[in-house]
């Protein structure tokens, strides 16, 4: 191990993902969807049930079940028909084919079909469409829906511009065919409608919709879809190296610890000369980094000077698509630090060979995982990053309308690091997977927390890839810790809290340090709380311990409890073992 420098794990080592059994549902990617009445394409991958994002099946994980995907839809063929002839007060619309309606008819209707099942509280077909288009008062203020009669008018002030009886609230394709007739209606009527382009009516649509919703439900658009994809699980193949420019040298600055070079002889310093041997030098990092990109296992060679070397060396790799690295690893004395910035598809196997090559050390004493800002990201994967660190148990329960939501999410396997032992830092961003790792492992007693009050997202995301190449994200489930307390608005409740300034936490050192731990009170508060609680509730428990960013306090903190057995024991076993010993819930 190198002290004070980034550990580098070399051949890849998996001895403990073979050992592990996750037993739960496991998702792969966005599923493409169908509109009740439209042809197919090709299947699509299936949805993800993650906090934010989803990614492929991580190796360590079993499914218990599987969503059946639907294939997404071809544009409809049929024309959309004009308007039929309104009483005298109202408007007759033309027909609208000035931007693809079609497809924004099959995009409606595969979120409707998608949405129906999987939404947290029941709604309709109905509901979801009357909302959705609220768009159009949105874009322009002097039109609304009047929905009071057996018919859905569109109206001017009080003009009727447009009406069309109302279909049964959950006939989904209905639903989606009335929403583009009006659609259509509000652009003939409308110059604020009609200078909108299909993305932007869609988008409005979509937020219009959700704003009745919870806030993590969303409508990402396709450009922006893609982006979130590549980052999930890699955009173009490439060699898995960072470049950057000193003077007229190209240099690698990183190596990807998921990507082809991570295995080879490429180290951070090393000079890129050469690939496929066009040369480098005076070319932007820029270009020579689409040198790089290619088709996914096609061949690169790189010719590359290490520093001190005066001859150099040629690397042949084979490309692959590489999500970007979220753990970063640093030995610092007896300890070492695992920072990870969300939980993407390796997340778990990238800690799991950082763990794999530090736990060589035999001085090594204890073990820091950094989730501070953390946004979240996979659940799976935090289930499995868990699995790393737990001989077994439940990691997490997830509770939602549909059935497939509903998991109990165990593990079972052996823990790495020989019960090491470990001090989590949170802050008020650590956030969804994040928590659900740092709820796994403190309410298992395997670590102690230390930090602030984090987020609170304790909802889970069910993503659908769209005909249009864009992604619903759904709130379908809400997460359950395993001493059974909800993580929603809660959030984690840190053993130690370093929030409240630095002579209250070198209190609650100097209280740990004769064996008591001055946040017990709200910790097991937090672990008393059942859902459903109200805001004040909630507010109550988290004042203990507000939600703040992370210092070096925060780091300093956890060396001076990993470095002190009898003070890691104390904030330990301050923890309740069991559900049942808890203090009577309260949800008031």
């Amino acid at each position: 191990m190198r002290t004070n420098t980034a550990l580098r794990f070399v051949p890849p080592l998996r001895r403990a993902f073979p050992c592990m059994l996750v037993a739960t549902l496991i998702l792969c990617q966005p599923s493409s969807l169908k509109a009740a009445t439209a042809p197919s394409l090709p299947s699509g991958s299936r949805p993800t049930a993650a906090p934010d994002t989803p990614v492929a099946t991580p190796p360590a994980l079993s499914p218990a079940g599987a969503l059946t995907p639907k294939n997404a839809a071809a544009a409809v063929a049929d024309a959309l028909p004009s308007a039929a002839t309104q009483p005298a007060a109202t408007v007759t619309a033309t027909p609208d084919t000035s931007i693809d309606l079609a497809m924004v008819r099959t995009v409606i209707a595969t979120a409707l079909e998608f949405l129906g099942p999987r939404t947290l509280e029941a709604h309709s077909s109905r509901d979801f469409t009357l909302w959705g288009l609220g768009a159009l008062t949105a874009l322009d203020p002097t039109l609304s829906l009047d929905t009071r009669g057996a018919d859905i008018r569109l109206l001017a002030g009080q003009t009727s511009l447009f009406s069309r009886p109302a279909p049964p609230a959950d006939r989904d394709d209905e639903w989606a065919h009335l929403a583009v007739e009006f659609i259509s209606a509000a652009r003939t009527h409308s110059e604020s409608v009609r200078a909108a382009a299909r993305e932007d009516l869609v988008q409005a649509f979509f937020d219009e919709l959700f704003n009745h919703l919870d806030p993590y439900s969303r409508y990402i658009g396709p450009s922006s879809a893609t982006t979130d994809r590549h980052a999930r699980v890699g955009g173009e193949a490439d060699a898995g190296i960072s470049l950057t420019r000193k003077g007229r040298d190209i240099i690698v600055s990183a190596v990807n610890a998921n990507g082809p070079a991570w295995t080879a002889t490429v180290d951070t310093g090393d000079r890129l000369l050469a690939v496929n041997n066009k040369l480098t030098a005076g070319q932007t990092a820029e270009t020579v980094t689409q040198w790089l990109q290619g088709e996914e296992e096609s061949r690169v060679s790189l010719r590359l000077l290490s520093p001190g070397k005066k001859r150099g060396h040629t690397v042949v790799l084979r490309r692959a698509k590489v999500p970007p690295e979220t753990v970063f690893a640093f030995a610092s004395g007896s300890l070492v630090v695992l920072r990870v910035t969300s939980f993407s598809s390796d997340t778990a196997e990238e800690m799991s060979q950082y763990l794999d090559q530090a736990t060589q050390d035999p001085g090594l004493k204890g073990l820091i995982i950094d989730l501070r800002g953390n946004r979240g990201g996979v659940l799976q994967q935090a289930v499995t990053a868990a699995a790393l660190l737990l001989d077994r148990g439940v990691a997490a329960v997830t509770d939602g309308r549909d059935a497939q939501a509903n998991h109990i999410w165990a593990v079972q396997g052996g823990d790495m690091t020989n019960n090491l032992p470990i001090a989590i830092l949170v802050d008020g961003r650590t956030a969804s997977a994040a928590e659900i790792l740092a709820a796994a492992l403190a309410d298992h007693r395997r670590a102690v927390v230390i930090g602030s009050s984090t987020l609170g997202k304790g909802l889970v995301q069910t993503v659908a890839q769209l005909p249009d190449e864009g992604e619903l994200f759904v709130t379908w489930s809400r997460v359950i810790a395993p001493l059974h307390w909800p993580l929603q608005g809660l959030g984690v409740m840190p053993q130690i809290c370093t929030s409240l300034g630095e002579a209250d936490t070198s209190r609650q050192l100097h209280s740990l340090a004769h064996g008591t731990l001055d946040n017990r009170a709200a910790v097991l508060a937090s672990r008393a709380a059942r859902f459903p609680l109200t805001v004040s509730r909630i507010l109550a428990i988290r004042r203990a311990c507000p939600a703040a960013l992370g210092s070096d306090r925060d780091v300093e903190t956890a060396r001076a409890v990993l470095e002190n057995k009898a003070w890691y024991r104390a904030a330990i076993a301050a923890m309740p073992e069991d559900p049942a010993a808890l203090p009577a819930a309260s949800k008031e």
